[in-house]
């Protein structure tokens, strides 16, 4: 880590991204389409031993709530694999590669809040609601029809920003490592998720988290350990963050440039982490006292409080726990979920730039900056396992969104004003259907954001004022 620029691999490129992807096409349609297809055949397998040994029977209700007798457990790793975004793995890293260490503090501690929170609100949930199925149903109850119409609309708002982020960060990354198109990838992406979703209701989406929430800590330990103990050590990190921060913009132009002069440079200031971070004390990136970090925390508390308290499927979980697991759930949950975006933030959105990588503003800001250190660390390996983590992520949380959406058309639309008599089979089927064309509304919603040239980040810091005046 001594040596003055760019590493020799990198001389004179514009991007990480650039030029040949690290995996093949064919890798991209494989973990789009076959993570996919197991699960789907994963929960069915589930959907099916539980009828058969445990007699269950997948009434509408069943589906919507998991018999409402799911242990505290169970509820705490649903919690985190919610809880788990695109971009608690994505946007994370970009905050740190942007502000320095205090980009995932606000991060992880600006979201773990709203969930510990939610613990009190479950109690309650469990004491005055017990027979509820959704948060609007309740609203309905209290303040009648108006204010019920006006939180279904913000409820849908949650879960379209959710989904639509899900979407935007997972077809980035299989674009970037194999090449995947975006717009193809925003439509093949939901349904896997459609799939099982549909066939196993939240119960065995609950399952599934389960697998999803281990598979992520696993290549999350996994990057930690090789950054910080086997290729480097704190103390390296630290020093070349230093050193990243003591060049001179000149200095900068010939590390960034294609024949090491300041003639040939591509660089601008803000497009590569080069040179002191504006807004941060002493341009450091190992400082709390950060003016657009401290903006971004501000904006990440206000947004969150929005997309956990109108987002139905936190109440969904809420409904579906045992009364006594209920906060015990969410405030487990919280506690392990701020690990996730602040420990993978602080080793690989420091390490990026600790190692000076070729990353572009454009490239962090779509969310990119894990796959990169990950390819650069591991090679195709590192490709791969981000690849697998994301997708976890997507297909956790997505499925979790799906039910949410079915839930409030069922109950609150199709129920409510539709047909208040309607069968418990009925409710069933236009559940599961309604999860089939919400998943497919999405992947073209996700399109239209990408060719309006929305990205990730954007979108992310945008869902605080649109929903945020719920709470």
């Amino acid at each position: 880590m001594s040596h003055i620029g760019v590493l020799p691999e990198y001389h004179g490129s514009t991007a990480f991204f650039e030029g040949e992807t690290p995996l093949p096409l064919a890798s991209g349609y494989l973990i789009v389409l076959g993570f996919g297809a197991f699960f789907s055949v994963f929960t069915t397998l589930l959907v099916y031993l539980d009828v058969k040994y445990n007699q269950t029977e997948h009434t509408s209700e069943f589906f919507n709530t998991a018999g409402r007798t799911v242990k505290t457990g169970l509820t705490a790793s649903v919690i985190v694999s919610q809880w788990t975004w695109a971009a608690t793995l994505l946007q994370s890293s970009n905050v740190a590669w942007n502000y320095g260490v205090s980009g995932p503090f606000w991060y992880a501690s600006g979201a773990t809040i709203q969930v510990l929170l939610f613990g009190i609100l479950a109690i309650e949930v469990k004491r005055k609601a017990r027979t509820a199925h959704t948060v609007c149903e309740m609203v309905a109850a209290r303040w009648g029809g108006a204010a019920h119409g006006t939180f279904i609309i913000f409820c849908f708002l949650a879960n379209i920003v959710v989904t639509s982020m899900l979407l935007l960060g997972g077809a980035a990354t299989v674009n970037a490592l194999t090449g995947m198109e975006i717009w193809l990838g925003c439509l093949l992406i939901p349904w896997g998720v459609i799939l099982y979703t549909a066939a196993g209701g939240l119960k065995a989406t609950f399952l599934a988290s389960y697998l999803h929430t281990a598979i992520i800590f696993l290549v999350l330990v996994i990057c930690i350990y090789t950054v910080y103990v086997k290729n480097f050590s704190t103390d390296i990190i630290y020093n070349g963050l230093a050193q990243t921060v003591s060049y001179t913009a000149e200095e900068c132009q010939i590390m960034f440039s294609t024949n090491q002069t300041v003639e040939g440079t591509f660089w601008k200031a803000g497009d590569y982490s080069c040179g002191p971070v504006p807004n941060n004390r002493d341009g450091s990136y190992l400082t709390m006292l950060s003016g657009d970090g401290l903006i971004f925390g501000i904006i990440n508390i206000v947004g969150n409080f929005g997309t956990v308290f109108v987002d139905q499927s936190y109440w969904q979980s809420a409904i579906a726990a045992r009364p006594a697991s209920a906060h015990k759930g969410y405030l487990l949950g919280g506690l392990c979920w701020f690990t996730i975006p602040f420990a993978l933030a602080t080793s690989m959105g420091l390490c990026a730039v600790a190692l000076r990588l070729p990353i572009t503003a454009a490239e962090a800001g779509a969310g990119l900056v894990p796959p990169a250190v990950a390819t650069h660390l591991f090679g195709k390996a590192g490709s791969v396992m981000m690849a697998i983590m994301l997708f976890m992520a997507i297909t956790s949380t997505g499925s979790a969104e799906g039910i949410a959406v079915s839930s409030l058309v069922a109950y609150d639309i199709y129920k409510f004003y539709i047909k208040p008599e309607a069968s418990g089979k009925e409710i069933l089927l236009v559940s599961k259907v309604t999860i089939v064309v919400f998943g497919g509304l999405m992947g073209f919603l996700a399109i239209i954001l990408d060719a309006m040239g929305l990205n990730l980040g954007w979108v992310y810091l945008f869902m605080g004022i649109l929903i945020g005046s719920a709470v």
